[in-house]
């Protein structure tokens, strides 16, 4: 390790005299409604003084730019200004940046809102922020995981473990949809865990990304079956010249990325990734082993100016093993006690999924329509034994299941005179596969869960939004409804009953200030492992407890100022209620509580009971890349409950209640950057063991884990969690490639964060339970040392061919 160090330092300070070439940027100019090109637009790059004009058809150039970054503006009579930051240069490639000016219908007055890089749909006038690719890149600790980027905006929480858990204004990790070019992908994590949506490790390779839009709320009618966020990923198209590609090798994993034409209408990007995660978790005396492989495909086709195509394709295949001999060279025994319970309860796990899209754009005299055809399947194995031994009678938990959804979806944008209309409808089947086999405790005793199950039905829905602006824009509005049903059951086939209103609002005080609000309803289905229980006599539990929808009500409300382009002020009110959600009755917990740990949620008997709330306040400021300088600060406090069995309001596992990060970076002369991240969240409330169920005999034998006293539901709280991460990168530009390493520094102070302890028994020298002095029934217990934190370097490298 030392040797390549010193390699690598060398290299970087003994190739400074290698001249950067030049880069092209070129595209098309063009009606963001009809497709049609604006001749004579102005597109100027500041930081070059140059820029170029589109000729008739809206097609511009710009050479001999110096590859990086550059923000560029792009103005036209009759249309609104448009600011675009952090556009990628290459030396390797032409940037392709094809730029959609929206018409304006104001009177240019001197009330009329200056431009600026903070832009937002009149849909969703607050509770948005997007994330470009340059961001994702130099994000400090994220490790180029758009799960970890999101995690510093306002709002956002996470667990204290490695997961990927995305916790929005105190909502469950299972509340947030995903979409990538208008297609909807189910996770984006390796390892997800199956009615939930976190993961280890993000599935999406970000250079296929040129931007995120994330909703923490005020979601358009068009976007449902969502409670908490909406993720939106925009992926660039490929290189339209020539074949080009880019090599990376990181801490964890290998990937080989290409794009590049197919004839002349067409265009692809291709990316394959596998990881060596493994490996870092060998050296960090981890007792798993995860390895994953990623493949993601992007096909553009332009078939004419009306007509386009874009084709997705996104899988990944996931192994978990254990680490047995993890404890071979550690002596330390309070790591070894940790490691041999962390061996005796976590299963080994398979998994793979898919999704596989089309888009259709076609592009009419004054809106265009979107017709979109998908397809998704998850498939999850996993399995355990009493002590690792592969023993049928030994097996207390056996698991496959599998989801597939086959997704069709149209929708039609109008625009004329200032008004704008998004309507149109869906269609889903679903079809879900289980078989279970698990030993677990219930009601203080050991019960055997064994069944499979089939379940098929379809899922429907309708939507409209119309938005207007009045007074010369100053006050922006938009009503929207949607409607979701399906024929699971009776008490979700009637439209009637999953009506959702939204309604956005926008009030421009000065050129700099605006009042914002949102209200809305939304409804989201239960997971599918919810829906496809079933008891012994081969009956849908859930469907004869007359589950339902869960619904949550939003009220947003806020303020920003902008005083200058680049930079922006906000600051939002929430708050947000829930009405039937799953209530889990073998706990007596609701669903809400759960979903940020590997494995399955939802599998068992629930009703339609539980309700909660959460509110808080958000604090986001933000400095886009100016001059040299970019920073982010956001600060969320945030109340998360739900009621117990008691119907009394109690903190839910999402109460962090105060979140902050701090972000900021330069850039350096030489294409020198570096960046730091900070990182504060509040402890996380959890429930404490029931210490003598867990210790009772015929309990441990099987469960071997503490057994949560569900009577003091999240009564206790882990510490407070802070860190720091830094980010050093450099580029080099040769004549036909080019070159970027970098150095990330995760935890750089080694901040030891103390979560709940787990619960073993005492063992005796030949390994067997040592039976409790007090009561004959049950063993002897002791608590082992539960602690998040490690330093973890990286260093990276990137070659763009």
């Amino acid at each position: 390790m030392k040797f390549y160090l010193s390699v690598l330092i060398a290299f970087v300070f003994n190739v400074q005299g290698i001249y950067a070439q030049s880069g092209v940027l070129k595209g098309r100019v063009y009606n963001s409604i009809n497709n049609e090109g604006i001749a004579f637009a102005s597109v100027y790059i500041e930081s070059e003084k140059t820029g170029a004009v589109s000729d008739i058809a809206g097609n511009y150039q710009i050479e001999n730019i110096k590859p990086g970054t550059i923000d560029l503006k792009c103005s036209s009579v009759g249309y609104k200004e448009l600011q675009i930051k952090d556009v990628i240069i290459s030396n390797i490639r032409t940037t392709v940046l094809d730029i959609a000016l929206e018409q304006n219908v104001a009177i240019l007055d001197e009330v009329n809102i200056k431009p600026t890089e903070f832009t937002k749909p009149i849909e969703s006038p607050l509770s948005l922020r997007t994330i470009n690719a340059a961001e994702i890149y130099r994000n400090p600790g994220g490790n180029r995981d758009i799960s970890k980027v999101i995690q510093i905006l306002p709002g956002v929480a996470s667990t204290v473990s490695f997961r990927n858990d995305i916790i929005v204004r105190g909502g469950a990790p299972n509340e947030n949809r995903f979409y990538l070019d208008g297609i909807e992908v189910p996770n984006i994590n390796h390892f997800a865990t199956q009615g939930s949506s976190g993961g280890p490790v993000g599935l999406i390779n970000v250079n296929f990304i040129r931007e995120v839009d994330f909703y923490a709320g005020a979601f358009p009618s068009n976007r449902g079956n969502a409670l908490s966020s909406v993720m939106e990923f925009k992926q660039m198209d490929g290189n339209e010249e020539k074949l080009s590609g880019t090599f990376m090798l990181g801490s964890s994993d290998v990937g080989l990325t290409l794009n590049g034409p197919i004839g002349k209408k067409s265009t692809f990007l291709l990316s394959a990734r596998r990881s060596y995660l493994q490996l870092l978790f060998k050296a960090l005396s981890l007792p798993f082993l995860p390895t994953y492989n990623d493949f993601q495909y992007k096909q553009k086709i332009k078939f004419n100016l009306k007509n386009e195509l874009t084709i997705i394709g996104l899988g990944a295949i996931d192994d978990f093993e254990l680490n047995k001999k993890v404890n071979d060279n550690i002596s330390d025994p309070e790591i070894i006690q940790r490691n041999n319970y962390i061996l005796g309860n976590l299963p080994v796990n398979t998994q793979w999924n898919y999704t596989g899209g089309l888009n259709w754009k076609h592009f009419s005299q004054n809106s265009y329509q979107n017709i979109v055809l998908s397809r998704n399947q998850l498939n999850n194995k996993s399995r355990k034994y009493i002590n690792n031994i592969k023993d049928p009678a030994l097996l207390i938990f056996d698991y496959e299941s599998r989801e597939t959804e086959n997704k069709l979806r149209f929708e039609n944008t109008w625009r004329k005179n200032g008004w704008k209309l998004n309507s149109g409808l869906g269609a889903e089947h679903v079809q879900y596969s289980n078989s279970t086999f698990n030993k677990r405790e219930i009601n203080n005793a050991v019960a055997v869960i064994n069944y499979n199950s089939k379940l098929s039905f379809n899922k429907y829905a309708l939507f409209m939004q119309v938005s207007k602006s009045f007074f010369n824009e100053r006050l922006s509005s938009s009503l929207g409804l949607r409607t979701d049903f399906n024929d699971y059951s009776s008490e979700m086939a009637n439209p009637a009953e999953q009506i959702s209103p939204v309604l956005s609002l926008s009030y421009s005080l000065s050129n700099k200030v605006n009042l914002n609000f949102n209200a809305g309803r939304y409804y989201q289905l239960p997971v599918y492992t919810l829906l496809g229980y079933r008891d012994s006599s081969n009956n849908l539990v859930n469907k004869s407890n007359n589950i339902k929808y869960i619904h949550a009500n939003h009220l947003v409300a806020g303020i920003d100022f902008i005083p200058k382009p680049s930079f922006k002020i906000s600051l939002e009110g929430f708050y947000k209620t829930y009405r039937n959600y799953p209530f889990l009755l073998s706990d007596s917990i609701t669903l809400a509580n759960l979903g940020g740990d590997f494995g399955v949620i939802g599998n068992e008997a629930a009703t339609s009971s539980s309700d909660g709330r959460s509110y808080g306040l958000e604090l986001f400021m933000q400095q886009k890349l100016s001059s040299s300088i970019y920073g982010i600060l956001s600060y969320t406090f945030v109340r998360s409950e739900f009621k117990d069995k008691s119907d009394k309001y109690v903190p839910s596992s999402w109460d962090n209640r105060h979140i902050l990060n701090i972000t900021a970076g330069k850039k350096f002369k030489r294409n020198w950057e570096m960046g730091m991240k900070f990182r504060l969240l509040g402890g996380a409330p959890y429930t404490p063991y029931d210490v003598n169920l867990s210790s009772t005999k015929t309990i441990w034998d099987v469960t071997r884990q503490g057994i949560p006293d569900w009577n003091r539901l999240n009564t206790e709280r882990n510490s407070v969690s802070h860190g720091m991460d830094i980010r050093i990168d450099k580029k080099w530009f040769f004549k036909k490639w080019a070159l970027n390493l970098y150095l990330d520094i995760q935890n750089i102070y080694n901040s030891q964060t103390s979560t709940q302890d787990y619960i073993d028994v005492v063992r005796d020298n030949a390994g067997n339970p040592v039976e409790s002095t007090d009561n004959p029934l049950q063993y002897k217990t002791y608590k082992i040392k539960n602690t998040s934190g490690n330093i973890l370097p990286s260093v990276g490298v990137m070659v763009e061919f």
